[in-house]
């Protein structure tokens, strides 16, 4: 078939970076995103659930799924207009890091606190990711995406995309929207954000005092490296936590009571917290119970040290969720998606 495949009774052990060993009913492989309505016409998808899936860098398969899972592996970069920014549309099924290092590569800032970020360029604007002070919103213009209730293809602007912390529109009408592209705004030059967790520090251990968006980069490939696991030696799906954002009358009496927690204030007058320092704090850093476990180089990051199930690690995940509660009173939010519980 040309444009995709399909695979009965699929394993997903590979295609999720927890390395949870779940199973899909059906495997679609996209290769061509014209071929979307098409592949979502065949009955047997058509009549059952749909999940769409990037490299599985941020959801935790809690048991199989029944339905059909379908892998956008789309690509192609092209850039639509140029000068002091350019306009770049992008395929969904474009690894994320690579796009980002594409990017500089090109001579074009803003991504630069964003690179090593597991994940496909279509996943970006969903979870509107975001690392060391910056989120990709900023810098997306339009995404392209195949609506499941209208049948057709929508373009949807900045504003509709619905931004905020690590959610859009997109998360509040999930199964809706099937990202195909994704188009960025990205200038020449901007000023750079070195102020966040550590940056400055690592780019004057570089022996760099007038940085460019590439020095930007390559400190965040260091503290990254320094401080998170990597899937590809552990299985892990990054932060497995949101940084709660909770009213100023609490950070002001979590603060008052430790005042090491980071806290930062948001517009609205609440405050984001560290959701690390909390669990941390609480005790869960380097925690284990067989082979599920809280990274002992980031609290945030909860790893498979070989064979954890799903189940294993969503119940260690509400284990570090009831303890941060019942030591500071503050509910934790899990950042990827947990398929089979809810």
């Amino acid at each position: 078939m040309g444009g995709y495949t399909l695979i009965e009774n699929a394993s997903l052990a590979t295609r999720n970076t927890l390395r949870v060993d779940a199973r899909a009913t059906l495997l679609a492989e996209i290769r061509d995103a014209s071929k979307l309505p098409e592949l979502l016409d065949f009955p047997a998808v058509r009549n059952g659930r749909l999940l769409v899936l990037g490299e599985g860098s941020n959801l935790l398969f809690t048991g199989d799924f029944d339905g059909t899972v379908l892998a956008m592996e789309t690509r192609g970069v092209q850039v639509e207009s140029d000068g002091d920014s350019a306009r770049i549309a992008v395929a969904a099924g474009e690894r994320w890091d690579d796009f980002v290092r594409w990017t500089l590569g090109q001579g074009y800032a803003g991504l630069e606190n964003l690179i090593l970020i597991p994940g496909t360029v279509g996943a970006a604007p969903i979870q509107n990711i975001g690392a060391y002070g910056c989120e990709v919103a900023e810098f997306v213009e339009s995404v392209e995406a195949w609506d499941t209730r209208e049948h057709r293809v929508v373009t949807l602007d900045h504003a509709t995309c619905a931004f905020a912390y690590r959610d859009s529109l997109f998360k509040h009408e999930p199964g809706r929207y099937i990202v195909t592209a994704v188009r960025f705004v990205l200038p020449r030059s901007r000023p750079l954000r070195t102020d966040y967790a550590g940056i400055d520090e690592q780019l004057a251990r570089m022996g760099v005092d007038k940085p460019a968006p590439f020095h930007v980069a390559e400190a965040v490939v260091h503290l990254r490296t320094k401080k998170l696991p990597d899937p590809a030696v552990i299985g892990n799906a990054g932060s497995f936590f949101k940084n709660p954002i909770v009213d100023a009358a609490l950070a002001d009496a979590l603060k008052r009571e430790h005042p090491e927690l980071a806290a930062w204030p948001q517009a609205d007058g609440r405050c984001k917290l560290s959701a690390a320092w909390l669990i941390e704090a609480a005790g869960f850093k380097g925690f284990r119970e067989g082979d599920a476990g809280v990274s002992n180089r980031h609290a945030l990051v909860l790893v498979n040290h070989g064979h954890a199930t799903g189940p294993q690690l969503w119940a260690l995940a509400q284990q570090v969720m009831h303890g941060v509660h019942a030591r500071f009173g503050v509910q934790l939010e899990p950042e990827p998606v947990v398929i089979g519980t809810r």
